[in-house]
């Protein structure tokens, strides 16, 4: 039996927290790897503008390069559409053995709004969850919401305490907008992509 995690997000950039939290999630989880899986269009940020698709993915795969429990997919790039995560679950039901377990990976915001997702039921019926955590950081909601899905819909939910690495997207981004250095925030590879390529100027 497989078990593969499921990383979903804009990834724009990837950063260090992307990476430790997957890695974290391999560790932790006993997962033979995990698929970073970039959007298209995030059904929650219609009509903000990201970084091409392409830059996204390749920024992506230089990251995960270093680390053979790593993987990307285009499979939500290539669909031109907005991306809903049943829709991919279901695309990897089909690819994995019967047997195999996926686990969706995500932080604590993403999963306190997964019961407002597209066909939420669906994904909490069907699939299991590793979240990431952050020390005190919404412990009691997160606590309550993790203790009543697991009543109501079964779900195998499973929290760690991963690495935290304080970063964010939104930071690397002015910070590169503002001609300022990136450097131990993203992978080394992906500041010289992001350098060479004049992204977020």
């Amino acid at each position: 039996m497989k078990k593969i995690g499921v990383y979903g997000g804009t990834f724009d950039p990837v950063h260090n927290g992307h990476v430790s939290l997957a890695i974290d999630a391999v560790d932790m989880v006993s997962l033979d790897a995990v698929i970073f899986m970039p959007v298209y269009i995030q059904p929650f940020k219609q009509g903000k503008k990201l970084a091409d698709g392409t830059d996204r993915l390749r920024m992506l795969e230089l990251a995960a390069e270093d680390h053979p429990v790593l993987a990307v997919s285009d499979y939500e790039m290539k669909s031109e559409s907005v991306s809903y995560t049943y829709k991919t679950l279901r695309m990897l039901k089909g690819v994995y053995e019967e047997e195999d377990k996926i686990f969706f990976l995500c932080g604590t915001d993403s999963f306190l709004k997964i019961e407002t997702w597209m066909n939420a039921e669906e994904l909490l019926d069907s699939y299991s969850y590793i979240v990431g955590t952050r020390p005190g950081y919404k412990e009691e909601e997160l606590k309550e919401t993790i203790e009543r899905i697991r009543r109501e819909h079964g779900t195998e939910i499973v929290k760690i305490k991963n690495r935290q690495v304080d970063v964010s997207s939104t930071l690397i981004r002015e910070r590169a907008a503002g001609g300022l250095s990136v450097t131990g925030l993203v992978p080394e590879k992906v500041e010289r992509y992001i350098v060479e390529n004049g992204l977020y100027k």
